[in-house]
Formats: structure tokens, C-alpha cells, sequence
């Protein structure tokens, strides 16, 4: 079955995601980064393990069918991946899924983040719809939407405020959306 298939590249793209950070953390914190936001990341790690396992058996709940907007969805979500991949890409050996600061760093300015101040997290919203949505897991696209909004706002917040006070954050992207380019910042 295709579920199958798409859920297995999903979770291969995960764990190649968490070995990149696994390799990435190692060589920051060898040079002095500090860590933030350990409460939450625990709880980022379970949410994200639940949407899969969510999405895969209401997937298959309702017989692992493609939605009939699937070819939307799914050229949605290559443009979404290829943004993930320019976004890690530009951040190079400070991407990471911990928040990890390096004292007194400049803050990454190229690829993405010329635009906007967080698009990995702006990725991490559009998969929590997108995924779902290509086979018909309505439910799981609400709730873990709503559970990721919730989850984003603390991290977003901590991760915010460590960069603010140990690197150049606040100058840097002072004039950045969060989330959305070309819209006025307050």
C-alpha cells in the first residue's frame, strides 16, 4: 500500500534529520553552546512520535486511500521539503532540533532566513497539515495542528529570547516575519 510507502519516507526523513542534529549538537556544544528549552523539547519529541503514529492509523482506519486533492497536497508538500532542505542546509553546522546557542554568534542571515526568522518551523506547520491531508486524516491534521500552535509558541518564545540575549538576534532580524515574508513586522 502507498500509506505504507509515504510512511516509511517520512520516518526515514526524521531520522536523518535527528542524526544531522545529533552530529550538529555535538560539535556546538565541543564549542561552547548552551542548550535551552530541555522542559519542552521532551514534549516536542512525544508529539511529533504521536502525529506519525496518528496519522498512519487514521490513515488506515480509513482504508489508506489518497485524498482526491492529493496532486495539490503533494506538490505542496515537495515545495515544503525543499524548503526544509534550504532552510537546514543554510543554517549548515547550527541547525538543529534542540535549541542551541553559541555565545556571542552571528545569527544566520542567508537562504531563507534573508525572509523570514523561523522557516523550519514554518515547514513544521505546513507538514502538520499537508501529511494528513493526502490521506484523508482530517482528524490529525486538526488536533496536532492545534497541539503543534501550543508547542511552537513556548519554543518559539524560549528559543527567541536565548538568541536575544547570547548572540545578535535582535538586530539581525529585527524587520523578519516569523512565519510569513513580505508582511509588515510590528
Amino acid at each position: 500500500m502507498l500509506i505504507y510507502a509515504f510512511f516509511c519516507l517520512i520516518v526515514s526523513m526524521r531520522v536523518l534529520e535527528l542524526w544531522i542534529a545529533k552530529r550538529n549538537e555535538r560539535r556546538l556544544k565541543a564549542i561552547g553552546a548552551k542548550e535551552f528549552g530541555r522542559a519542552h523539547y521532551r514534549w516536542m519529541v512525544i508529539m511529533h512520535t504521536f502525529f506519525l503514529l496518528s496519522f498512519l492509523f487514521e490513515s488506515l482506519y480509513k482504508g489508506g486511500h489518497l485524498s482526491p486533492w492529493w496532486p495539490f497536497f503533494f506538490g505542496v508538500f515537495l515545495i515544503v521539503q525543499w524548503l526544509r532542505i534550504w532552510s537546514i542546509v543554510s543554517l549548515g553546522p547550527f541547525w538543529n532540533t534542540k535549541i542551541l546557542i553559541l555565545p556571542n554568534a552571528h545569527v544566520v542571515v542567508k537562504g531563507p532566513y534573508r525572509f523570514l526568522r523561523h522557516p523550519n518551523y514554518l515547514v513544521v506547520v505546513l507538514e502538520f497539515l499537508l501529511i494528513p491531508l493526502l490521506f484523508q486524516a482530517y482528524i490529525t491534521a486538526v488536533v496536532f495542528s492545534v497541539l503543534n500552535a501550543c508547542v511552537l509558541f513556548v519554543r518559539i518564545s524560549t528559543e527567541e529570547k536565548a538568541l536575544a540575549a547570547m548572540t545578535d538576534y535582535e538586530s539581525r532580524f529585527q524587520n523578519r516575519s516569523r512565519f510569513f515574508p513580505f508582511l509588515p513586522v510590528k
